[in-house]
């Protein structure tokens, strides 16, 4: 069974305001986009975890 990635947890996962949702930011191909879309991109070789307390450490 593979696991999935959870892109509420990767940096390329932001609020699209013009849209009114979330998106991925990384370009996508269209078999890519369509995983993302499905919610069935397993493994996704892009994601990168999204550290929130690690970047206010650098800020301080």
């Amino acid at each position: 069974m593979k696991r999935k990635s959870t892109c509420e947890s990767c940096v390329y996962y932001n609020y699209d305001e013009e849209y009114n949702c979330y998106v991925c930011e990384v370009n996508l191909d269209q078999d890519e986009m369509e995983k993302f879309v499905t919610n069935t991109f397993y493994n996704c070789p892009y994601f990168r975890f999204y550290d929130e307390y690690k970047t206010v450490k650098k800020q301080n």
